[in-house]
């Protein structure tokens, strides 16, 4: 069936909260909220091979070692694995006293003292009691109408009151969920977690979390915050709630709409690292907390090793991250157009003078070595790169910075390579055609094999070398104002090739007193061809020499 000419017959715009003078689209985010990871529940709900026993211990350890400090670790009704599991953790001892680890229960008796159950013997915990209370859900799934559903909730409140009072030894903490909240009608929602409240008193200093799930996003994120900052404003006794936010991705904005419902007030945040979870997936929790960290705010969660995180996410998911997802994905520090490779280059290069910390590198929001990332990876070349991109793997790989127009010259070689190849060059590649490209590693007919260099009586220098001409030593001289000027002069008078030296640089290729140097020469010949030549030795003066002979042997030398 083709999709409908008039969607509207079909589907109806959400409809706008009444909040003429909302606060939130003038406030800005300043500290980081609670951190709630579902992985262990929400998103272990939703793989295709849920995790057993070895993946789940992995994951939470993980999620301490990151600095996540309320954890839900599992739905304990669901099954004896999930109970088990949960009563393990609990009698392992490693479940660090500043982590609170929380479990998920509809609102059914049975269901709330088999969750209590499975936490006995921990030292504090928190119950999640949750209802459907939205209208599709009351008239479609239940078919009861707002007073039994209510009902329900305060039914689930008492269980949970009563409960706690058979394990005192345990320093409960109660969650409530009006789940489908973003759908539901915001009196009823205020309602339900009016009455809940009611029957568990919460305090200031021993607040219930009111969790507002967008269990299906249906609306723009702008809505959701709306819905958030009216129930702040209409909760009685705001001071005893936290206000914590579950935003899913149907829509593709539960990272905005959870960014935006902070902006209107709310003090928690659930989700699961790397956004997994039924459908489209949860809030994914590594991306706000690294959007918040941009922002100069500490989100009070670790990613320094971003990739260790990725790969336990991933064997216990076994689900892969995008190679384009938010801040770790494989290639989101990763540029192949040329002018994307040239601007963050230049980025670099200019981080490098600056005299503060601030980081300003065009097209990159973070440093990637914050996340444990190296440079070498972030510009990658293809038949889309330019000139920029070879060169900064070059000076990566091999530390040779190469001069802008000899950048231009070897282009031509490595672009020809990528359309050959049809596919991203690697280091390895482009190494190996500036190899073959200026004449290094590889037997020439004009080579080094001594020299020496003194200055005459009136001044000017005299290069007296050895080289090997086709194989054969050949003892030559020349004197010149310098070093290299006298090398030319040998060229021309003991070879009859006459260059002119246009352009001349030299760097060291590392630091230390062991370092190589590197040097480039950019040649004219009389017959009007130009070439570029490249030396690489331990000392600058040899790399020089090397660098004119190299240009030599790319010119042909007319009495060799």
């Amino acid at each position: 069936m083709p999709m409908l000419a008039d969607p509207s017959v079909k589907y109806r715009p959400f409809p706008q909260v009444n909040l003429s003078d909302r606060q939130w689209p003038s406030r800005t985010i300043t500290a980081p909220p609670r951190w709630l990871s579902t992985d262990m529940r929400d998103g272990n709900q939703s793989l295709i091979d849920p995790m057993d026993s070895e993946k789940k211990n992995r994951f939470f350890d993980l999620l301490v070692k990151i600095g996540v400090k309320e954890i839900e670790v599992g739905f304990p009704a669901a099954g004896s694995t999930e109970f088990d599991f949960i009563s393990g953790l609990v009698r392992s001892g490693r479940i660090p006293d500043d982590v609170l680890v929380q479990v998920l229960t509809q609102s059914r008796d049975d269901l709330i003292v088999t969750s209590f159950e499975s936490l006995a013997g921990a030292k504090q915990a928190i119950v999640h009691l949750y209802n459907a209370i939205s209208p599709a859900w009351r008239q479609i799934v239940f078919g009861l109408e707002r007073p039994q559903i209510k009902e329900i909730a305060v039914a689930g409140a008492k269980v949970l009151r009563d409960q706690a009072a058979r394990f005192p030894d345990t320093d409960w903490h109660f969650e409530y969920s009006p789940e489908t909240f973003s759908t539901a009608e915001l009196d009823f929602s205020l309602e339900c977690c009016e009455a809940v409240m009611d029957i568990l008193q919460p305090t200031a200093e021993r607040p219930l979390i009111l969790n507002l799930p967008a269990t299906v996003e249906a609306a723009t994120p702008n809505i959701y915050a709306d819905q958030i900052e009216y129930f702040g404003r209409n909760i009685p006794r705001r001071e005893t709630v936290a206000i914590s936010l579950h935003t899913h991705n149907d829509r593709g904005t539960g990272v905005a709409a959870a960014e935006l419902g902070l902006m209107a007030g709310a003090d928690r945040v659930e989700g699961c690292l790397f956004g997994n979870g039924e459908r489209t997936g949860n809030c994914c929790l590594v991306t706000v907390a690294l959007n918040m960290y941009t922002q100069g705010i500490d989100p009070g969660l670790d990613f320094s090793d971003i990739d260790q995180v990725i790969s336990v996410v991933e064997h216990c998911n076994q689900l892969p991250v995008p190679a384009r997802h938010p801040y770790g994905g494989e290639l989101v520090f990763t540029a192949f157009s040329g002018s994307h490779q040239d601007a963050i280059k230049k980025g670099f290069a200019a981080q490098e003078q600056r005299n503060d910390a601030l980081w300003q590198v065009p097209y990159l929001p973070i440093d990637p070595a914050d996340l444990g990332r190296s440079y070498e990876a972030v510009i990658r070349v293809n038949s889309q790169s330019g000139k920029g991109g070879f060169a900064w793997v070059l000076e990566q790989d091999q530390g040779l910075k190469l001069p802008k127009r000899m950048q231009a010259d070897f282009s031509r070689h490595v672009q020809q390579l990528a359309d050959e190849l049809g596919r991203e060059l690697q280091a390895e590649d482009i190494w190996s055609v500036f190899q073959r490209v200026y004449r290094l590693g590889t037997p020439q007919p004009l080579q080094l094999v001594d020299y020496e260099e003194t200055r005459a009586a009136d001044g000017t220098r005299v290069f007296a070398g050895k080289l090997a001409v086709e194989g054969k030593v050949r003892t030559v001289s020349g004197r010149g104002n310098g070093l290299i000027s006298s090398v030319v002069a040998t060229l021309r008078e003991g070879f009859g090739l006459d260059v002119e030296v246009r352009d001349y640089s030299e760097h060291a290729m590392a630091t230390g007193t062991d370092a190589r140097a590197a040097a480039y020469v950019e040649c004219a010949a009389s017959d009007g061809r130009t070439v570029w030549g490249v030396g690489i030795d331990e000392d600058v003066a040899t790399a020089s020499v090397r660098a004119i002979l190299s240009a030599a042997n790319a010119l042909g030398l007319p009495s060799a």
